[in-house]
């Protein structure tokens, strides 16, 4: 018979999402960092599942983590309750002093107030400034400099030694950060601004959990020009 931490290990569990979803993102990035075996179903384009419907009533939005068919939902609170079911497995997610750990989740919280209608405005998904919200991005990237340095304790992560919760909450966005520079011909993550973040960037986006579920620049690019309905201003071919 399986011990019960080997049961958990071992029970289903399944993201409810889309590929370009920041969101959606930084739940497969915490299932990696945990060494979690999931299933990704993709939902498709403007059509909500039965199955989403379902596990979602009340916001009807992904991502939903299932885990022994019971739903989860909001990114932020998918990513704590991985880090809780799966406490044993290294690394931590949210640091384990209380005071650290509210400044992280505040620092999250942050980030969703001021990253993700920006880069809507900016891909121009939604109408809005562009010249106000890329000032909106950049100002709360001086802010996250200081808030790496602080929480990380001049190590390489907001989590110190190790991807941690703030981290994640970031990077997730990161993808979507680089593909509006190109298409908004605008600098946001400036090396010569944010040395200690744009450092970061480049080492979160090579990290072993990060990298096969972060895509390309490219294809956030190509899926906003489909989708979006603006044809990119940027000239440029290579990815950052």
């Amino acid at each position: 018979m399986m011990s019960p931490e080997k049961q958990e290990t071992a029970a289903a569990v399944r993201v409810l999402g889309r590929w370009p979803s920041p969101f959606v993102i930084r739940v497969l990035i915490a299932l990696r960092l945990k060494g979690v075996e999931y299933e990704f179903v993709e939902e498709a384009m403007g059509n909500r599942s039965e199955l989403l419907l379902a596990s979602n009533p009340v916001h009807r939005k992904i991502p939903v983590l299932l885990h022994r068919g019971r739903a989860v939902s909001e990114s932020l609170i998918i990513v704590q309750y991985v880090d809780e079911v799966w406490a044993s497995q290294a690394p931590a997610i949210l640091p384990s002093d209380p005071h650290a750990r509210a400044a992280e989740r505040f620092w999250g919280q942050y980030v969703d107030d001021k990253f993700p209608t920006a880069i809507r405005v900016l891909r121009g998904k939604v109408a809005g400034d562009k010249d106000e919200a890329a000032a909106q991005v950049a100002a709360a990237l001086v802010h996250l400099e200081e808030a790496l340095v602080q929480c990380g304790r001049g190590k390489g992560y907001f989590g110190g030694d190790s991807l941690g919760y703030l981290d994640i909450a970031l990077g997730s966005h990161l993808g979507w950060v680089r593909a509006v520079e190109r298409m908004a011909r605008v600098c946001l993550l400036d090396a010569a601004k944010l040395p200690n973040l744009a450092a970061w960037a480049d080492r979160f986006c090579a990290h072993p959990a990060v990298a096969d579920v972060m895509p390309e620049t490219d294809r956030f690019v190509e899926f906003s020009v489909n989708n979006d309905g603006v044809p990119p201003k940027a000239a440029h071919t290579n990815s950052k």
